[in-house]
């Protein structure tokens, strides 16, 4: 019987070995499957979204993937993935948001990939940091007229007091002065069907919309909304100079790759975009700085200062002003910090590595803003309400703090992100000058349901507010 030379053995060894490194090499994350087929880990998942990612992370480590309606989902939650996330060239965003957007706005996928990035430099031009401040005027005037409408005193839900201001200001000012209702019965309607799409967002982004009654009743009457008055936004001219509005550029753009059918979708897309996050910022923001009496107590001394202490003056905001009060702005993005999105998305194009794991083309890449705005490692006590943290950064450059990645991250970023800033800064500078404001109900916590957008109240927060005298 001939023996096997030890070369053939060395030969055959280092083939064992080469192929075992390759699968090795190829392994993928933890996969969270669950048992039904396509819905996979659906159910347990759609419970309590965010707290399932943080006991996934702790259970399977930091990278790991989950299975829910017939998608694969990887989540990354430490450097190494997100710097992966931040910068490989080998995954997308806009192949990411494109089956989300068409099942929630019905804009096809060739129109939108034609149309994103012409949009999104038009509205980092528009309403970037270049052209910002020259909004201050028109903002401060639109929420002056609708603090008059609350009267000398009251209480109402905080939710409903920022929409109360929010909603109409956003409108008037982004799409067409007077497109927000005035009409009680008409107003009520726009509430109920705008409430009812923005809370129905996230199941629209990921299921059939037959499934979703209530929510495609709502998402028809926006549209038809649009439908309506676009014609009259197209031909608005405003009374004090003859700028175009943020919606007008957008249909510009809309009509000259000659996608004038997609004019209202691309309506209630900017619609959704500016308001949906907006009004929660703005809830948390108020009531962060109503329930720490130390930091609303300083910001009062520093309204006082700038403006005088009479409540009733309607007073201008200038760029100047906002400057001499950062901790407002520090008090907005530490607020934003602690209830950031549950997750930023990218798709993976080319199998990319991360740790000893190799993330195959076709999975979504998952980054969570709000848990790694809860790392220690980035931010110390993590869930304190601590806005002078923000004094460390450099916002007169438009800088944000590091591993701060509430406005998503890269080339695109959220392009309303500081028309948004400056929005609900002059918002709370002026509810704070005419009201004492104070808490009815404990700051409730955040609902553990929501992963897009900014997080929202899991109940209610009742507010008094009296003019100040």
């Amino acid at each position: 019987m001939e023996l096997i030379s030890p070369a053939v053995i060395i030969i055959l060894g280092c083939v064992a070995l080469l192929l075992f490194l390759q699968r090795k090499n190829l392994r993928g994350p933890p996969c969270i499957r669950g048992w039904l087929p396509w819905i996979g880990a659906g159910f347990e998942f759609g419970k309590a979204p965010l707290e399932f990612i943080e006991k996934a992370r702790i259970k399977y480590g930091p990278v790991f993937t989950v299975f829910v309606m017939g998608t694969r989902m990887t989540f990354v939650t430490e450097e190494e993935g997100i710097n992966v996330f931040l910068k490989s060239k080998e995954i997308n965003f806009e192949l990411a948001v494109q089956k989300p957007i068409y099942r929630t706005a019905s804009i096809p996928k060739n129109t939108f990939l034609t149309l994103h990035e012409k949009l999104y430099i038009m509205m980092k031009g528009k309403i970037g940091t270049f052209n910002l401040y020259q909004l201050t005027g028109q903002l401060t005037e639109e929420l002056h007229e609708q603090l008059e409408n609350l009267g000398t005193h009251g209480t109402m839900e905080l939710n409903n007091l920022v929409r109360h201001l929010l909603y109409p200001v956003t409108m008037n000012i982004l799409f067409k002065k007077g497109l927000f209702p005035t009409d009680e019965r008409k107003i009520r309607e726009f509430y109920q069907h705008f409430q009812a799409y923005d809370e129905g967002f996230e199941y629209g982004c990921q299921m059939p919309e037959c499934l979703l009654r209530n929510w495609s009743k709502s998402k028809k009457w926006l549209l038809a909304l649009f439908e309506k008055t676009i014609p009259d936004m197209k031909t608005y001219r405003s009374a004090k100079d003859n700028s175009m509005t943020l919606i007008q550029a957008m249909l510009d753009i809309v009509e000259t790759e000659r996608k004038e059918e997609m004019s209202p979708n691309y309506g209630l897309l900017l619609l959704w975009a500016s308001l949906s996050n907006a009004v929660p910022v703005a809830f948390w923001t108020l009531g962060f700085v109503l329930s720490h009496p130390t930091v609303h107590e300083t910001i009062l001394e520093g309204i006082s200062s700038v403006f005088g202490t009479a409540g009733r003056d309607k007073m201008e905001v200038s760029e100047d002003d906002l400057k001499k009060l950062p901790l407002i702005k520090w008090c907005i993005l530490e607020a934003i910090r602690l209830r950031a999105p549950g997750i930023i998305t990218r798709k993976v194009m080319k199998p990319v590595k991360i740790l000893n794991y190799t993330i195959p083309s076709g999975d979504l890449l998952m980054l969570s803003p709000f848990w790694l705005h809860r790392n220690p490692k980035y931010f110390p006590e993590p869930e304190l309400f601590k806005p002078e943290r923000w004094k460390k950064a450099n916002l007169e450059k438009h800088a944000f703090l590091d591993w701060f990645m509430a406005f998503g991250s890269g080339k695109y970023q959220c392009p309303g992100r500081w028309f948004a800033l400056l929005q609900i800064q002059i918002c709370i500078i002026l509810i704070l000058y005419k009201y004492d404001c104070s808490l009815l109900d404990p700051l409730p916590k955040q609902s553990p349901l929501h992963l897009v957008g900014v997080q929202q109240p899991e109940g209610q927060c009742r507010i008094e507010f009296k003019q100040r005298k």
